[in-house]
């Protein structure tokens, strides 16, 4: 049996959304996501605890999340979780654990001054367009 690795997140952007357009016209999107959870200590106060989560989001989904996601802006973030290693500056093996985000939906309504990301045929919004973006996967990912 095939294992499984899912993330489901709802959280605020830590930052925008940073882009970067690889080799091929391939965009990655990098960005922070905070959750918050709150629990009761011995004393009875209530505590915050806040976690948080790198994201990258790739090719399509990269591009709307440079267009239409903004710091502070509470979204539902599906994914997987992976690890990867990299060299820092001083030659030190790295590692660092991120979300790679398949599907990304906007909550609370849109940030001020965001333009709407698409409009049906009656000119309103259509609002799946307007708060949900899939990642589409490669063929080589199918599963069969």
């Amino acid at each position: 049996m095939a294992g499984v690795n899912k993330v489901i997140l709802v959280g605020n952007l830590g930052k925008d959304p940073e882009v970067r357009h690889l080799e091929g016209g391939v965009s990655v999107a990098h960005f922070t996501l905070a959750t918050n959870e709150y629990y009761k200590d011995k004393q009875g106060s209530r505590v915050e605890r806040t976690e948080w989560h790198n994201i990258s989001a790739w090719r399509g989904l990269a591009d709307m999340a440079d267009k239409y996601l903004k710091k502070g802006q509470q979204v539902y973030i599906e994914g997987k979780l992976r690890t990867r290693q990299y060299q820092d500056k001083d030659q030190q093996t790295r590692y660092i654990t991120e979300i790679i985000a398949d599907e990304i939906s906007m909550l609370g309504g849109r940030p001020q001054g965001a333009a709407s990301p698409s409009t049906g045929a009656n000119g309103q919004a259509s609002a799946e367009a307007e708060h949900s973006f899939r990642q589409e996967p490669e063929l080589d990912q199918l599963p069969f």
